[in-house]
């Protein structure tokens, strides 16, 4: 399987997973009052549950693909994957996209359309000791304020800390993607890239609960595309089309206009969507 294919796999998964995490947590958020509790019921819940595993089959075939294919582009390709999930969320969970939400969805795919035609193939190089301890420092922090942030229903916060700790796991995963799988293990850069994992699970959950699931994964994923474009290309390796600089930067410009612009928006969760429906 090419890379390509790889992509478009991950991408169909991931929107897949996020429908089946956003029904899980409307309905599991409605019988828990705190936090702790509401993390602990969807762990217990299956159609989480099915959510969690179509990532991390979406995560496996993305980490395929970054082996061949430039970080920016993969990262592209993920964020494109929120309009499977907000097809698939609309036909199966009835969800009501408000037209300011659709116009900043517009500006971000815009801007990842702009970053994905500048994208060559390049070959990424290994990270620097002292910039993997900054990751780990960068995921140590998220993890510590996670919990605060989110006790104040702030779900756009709790979406951009959840970006972030995913901006490491595809910078740390891009430089693991051509290691030989035998010696993953023994790698402290993938326990890292683990680590970033479970706290952007975590920031991705809470999010859902406090804020409608499109709004929730596009800053998420627009805030991942941005750290890990910028890693990539700065510390990393990764190469630039030549005479298309313009594109990363009105990419990368436009991406973050979009989150300004789904940030100003009112955020609700989508119960109501759900209720209509019945469960997932």
């Amino acid at each position: 399987m090419s890379g390509y294919l790889e992509l478009a796999a991950s991408m169909t998964l991931y929107g897949l997973g996020i429908v089946a995490q956003s029904a899980a947590a409307c309905r599991v958020g409605e019988r828990s009052r705190s936090r702790i509790g509401f993390l602990s019921r969807l762990l217990a819940d299956k159609v989480y549950l099915f959510g969690f595993t179509s990532q991390i089959g979406a995560f496996g075939l993305a980490f395929l693909a970054r082996a061949s294919l430039p970080l920016y582009l993969v990262q592209a390709g993920s964020c494109a994957a929120i309009g499977v999930g907000a097809l698939l969320g609309a036909l199966v969970l009835r969800w009501r996209i408000r037209p300011a939400e659709l116009a900043a969805l517009a500006i971000i795919a815009a801007g990842l359309v702009l970053l994905a035609g500048a994208s060559t193939v390049s070959v990424a190089r290994d990270i620097p000791p002292g910039f993997a301890v900054a990751l780990f420092g960068t995921v140590a922090a998220g993890a510590v304020v996670l919990i605060p942030v989110s006790r104040v229903n702030a779900g756009l916060a709790s979406a951009v800390l959840a970006g972030v700790a995913f901006g490491v796991v595809a910078v740390v995963s891009r430089t693991l993607a051509d290691e030989p799988l035998a010696g993953l293990l023994f790698s402290p850069l993938t326990w890292l890239m683990v680590l970033a994992a479970v706290v952007g699970q975590s920031g991705l959950a809470l999010a859902l609960k406090s804020g409608p699931a499109t709004s929730v994964v596009a800053s998420m994923d627009a805030t991942s595309v941005v750290l890990a474009s910028v890693a990539g290309m700065t510390v990393l390796g990764d190469q630039i089309v030549p005479g298309r600089q313009w594109s990363v930067a009105s990419g990368l410009s436009l991406v973050l206009a979009g989150v300004l612009v789904l940030g100003s928006c009112r955020q609700t969760p989508v119960v109501d969507g759900v209720r209509a429906h019945g469960t997932a």
